[in-house]
């Protein structure tokens, strides 16, 4: 029997992994704990546990956003402002 989540959860992966390219950390760091965290949760049958599980990714998804619109801002913000202010 197939898990209905199957699909939602590779596409998740997927998604981390692209957003993963531009990590502070370095890509390699960010793809050893991604595969870490996934790994730790890979015998998950329940699918309330598993819908939990891939709403957190997607919140982690919105922060590396954040963290990367933020990043660009303030690139932008040293670029035009003088730096005292």
């Amino acid at each position: 029997m197939s898990n209905p989540f199957r699909g939602e959860v590779f596409r998740l992966y997927k998604n981390l992994l692209y957003l993963g390219r531009d990590y502070p950390k370095g890509t390699q760091y960010f793809k050893e704990r991604l595969k870490t965290a996934f790994m730790k949760n890979k015998d998950v049958t329940d699918p309330e546990k598993i819908k939990k599980l891939i709403d957190r990714g997607e919140f982690v998804i919105k922060e590396l956003e954040a963290l990367y619109f933020l990043r660009k801002y303030r690139a932008i913000k040293k670029r035009y402002y003088d730096p005292e202010h």
